[in-house]
């Protein structure tokens, strides 16, 4: 094998690899939170015949976009040194790794309300992103149900975040978990969270399925992916469904 062939092979197997990674924890941060549903919250799988298959079928496809891209990312900063990602928590102060999910957190956010509302354009809506409202009413299976270029606008920001704000490798995996656990419970059609936080100091704050269902009942209101301070700060917080 070439010199120049190894590299390549080792950057698709990555990368297949790390959409394999991808679509199995989809399927299974979803599948165990429908599994959830059907045992809690029976009345939020009525839904219509396809609608799951649909749902499956396109977040498989999401699942390429967001592998591809990621698992060549991962082999440059493994080979290479790509990235700002590090492994020893001493290469920055500690204080800082925490800082840094938030600060991953609350940029993900910014970036997922201004292109949410963008997204909602009727034409750009009709274009792509009517394929995730079709989830009506949403459930576990739609949390990466997405057009494809609304996958790629989605799902590439955190890969090109790494690019340019440091973070630990283990806090990234938080980020992740949040991102993924987050993204299912908010489409699960019911609430799983106590009411106490919701309805609570912290619910006035943080995204929960209570403020998104809203958002896939009415459309023009509730964008936000993790906290709701753009949506005060721009007057589209329609707040919480009184349903759950």
């Amino acid at each position: 094998m070439s010199a120049l062939a190894a590299p390549m092979v080792s950057a698709l197997v990555s990368a297949v690899a790390m959409t394999v990674i991808v679509a199995v924890r989809y399927l299974a941060a979803s599948g165990i939170f429908a599994w959830l549903t059907a045992r809690r919250a029976p009345r939020a799988m009525r839904i219509p015949s396809g609608q799951i298959r649909r749902e499956i079928g396109w977040s498989l496809v999401a699942s390429v976009i967001y592998g591809l891209p990621a698992g060549i990312i991962a082999w440059g900063w493994q080979a290479h040194g790509w990235t700002r990602i590090y492994h020893d928590p001493h290469d920055w102060p500690l204080w800082w790794m925490p800082v840094s999910v938030l600060a991953y957190l609350l940029l993900h956010d910014a970036w997922f309300y201004w292109t949410h509302r963008w997204m909602h354009r009727p034409r750009v809506f009709r274009a792509i992103h009517a394929i995730h409202h079709a989830s009506r009413p949403p459930t576990a299976w739609a949390a990466m149900s997405f057009h494809p270029v609304e996958a790629a606008i989605v799902g590439l920001f955190i890969p090109a975040l790494v690019f340019i704000v440091p973070i630990q490798a283990g806090m990234l995996a938080l980020v992740l978990v949040i991102m993924t656990v987050m993204g299912v419970t908010n489409h699960m059609g019911w609430e799983i969270f106590p009411r106490a936080l919701v309805q609570g100091r912290a619910g006035r704050w943080l995204i929960t399925a209570s403020h998104h269902d809203l958002h896939h009942a009415r459309y023009a209101c509730n964008y936000g992916l993790y906290f709701r301070h753009w949506d005060r700060w721009c007057g589209t917080d329609a707040g919480l469904t009184r349903d759950f």
